[in-house]
């Protein structure tokens, strides 16, 4: 396997031939594209039921994206990411992202940093392996939310979305008992309505019987389109490899991969984001890189 990288593909030139023609499939033109960020930018003020920190081209043009150029339907996830953060500042504001590292460090969660064969990066819950008296299920969100926001900086993610993967192996009662309809209903906010970057599929592993009574308290949160995104796999790998090549999975999943902590992820923060605006970006969002 050639050597991974751990990096942010954040300049528009990164972007593949095949993803740009998928970009104008999805309703993206260049010779159209500043006007319909100009009414995008119109209707929000004349709507007026949000306000967003930012209006530039750059920043408006990620939520376009995320709902396939259609103004109206922008608007919504617009108005409904800033009303999450407006409920939940805490995920946000004050939050050093660094200091997350012991999140990553029980591998908990983790996004791969190489991508499948249509782009998307994959975005892994093992929740088996979850201490709740070890790491509090407020820090699974906030190391989410990074993990969105620096994905909804791509180019290429804005246009492709991402995917999940729910590794449910020893998901026991310890863990049901955290997930009430509220978390519930904040990670499908995360993952579904209230981000600026596509869930493009979830796919569930290694599911248990315990996966039933989680599973009734996360379905009232699924709509219909959402719902035909689940696939539910058990342990057969090979119904996985007909959504994600092998060779775009971890060791794990009968992939290629070796595992790649989140720690990874913050040291590439560390060490690359304040010389590429990434950081001043998060920190015009709230979190803190002193």
């Amino acid at each position: 396997m050639p050597a991974i990288e751990h990096k942010l593909n954040i300049s528009e030139e990164e972007v593949p031939e095949q993803i740009l023609r998928l970009a104008e499939q999805q309703g993206e033109s260049t010779s159209s594209e500043a006007a319909v960020i100009e009414q995008f930018r119109s209707y929000i003020l004349e709507r007026n039921e949000c306000q967003p920190h930012r209006s530039d081209d750059k920043y408006l043009k990620k939520f376009l994206r995320a709902r396939y150029w259609k103004i109206e339907n922008s608007y919504r996830l617009l108005c409904s990411y800033y009303k999450f953060r407006e409920h939940n500042k805490s995920y946000y504001e004050k939050v050093r992202p660094l200091d997350l590292r012991h999140v990553g460090e029980s591998d908990i969660l983790s996004v791969t940093p190489y991508r499948d064969q249509h782009g998307h990066r994959i975005l892994i819950y093992r929740f088996g392996l979850w201490r709740p008296n070890r790491v509090i299920v407020d820090d699974i969100f906030r190391a989410t939310i990074v993990l969105q926001e620096l994905g909804s900086l791509e180019p290429i993610s804005q246009i492709v979305g991402g995917v999940g993967i729910f590794d449910l192996k020893d998901l026991g009662l310890e863990h049901i008992l955290h997930l009430s309809p509220s978390v519930a209903q904040k990670m499908i906010a995360l993952l579904v309505t209230s981000m600026p970057i596509r869930t493009s599929a979830l796919h569930i592993v290694n599911q248990n019987w315990v996966f039933n009574a989680a599973f009734k308290i996360f379905k009232p949160f699924l709509n219909a389109a959402m719902r035909e995104k689940l696939y539910i796999h058990g342990s057969d790998m090979s119904s996985l490899h007909k959504h994600i090549d092998p060779e775009h999975l971890p060791k794990r999943y009968g992939g290629l991969h070796e595992d790649y902590s989140y720690t990874l992820w913050l040291d590439m923060l560390k060490e690359q984001c304040s010389t590429n605006g990434v950081q001043k970006d998060m920190e015009q969002l709230g979190f803190i890189f002193d």
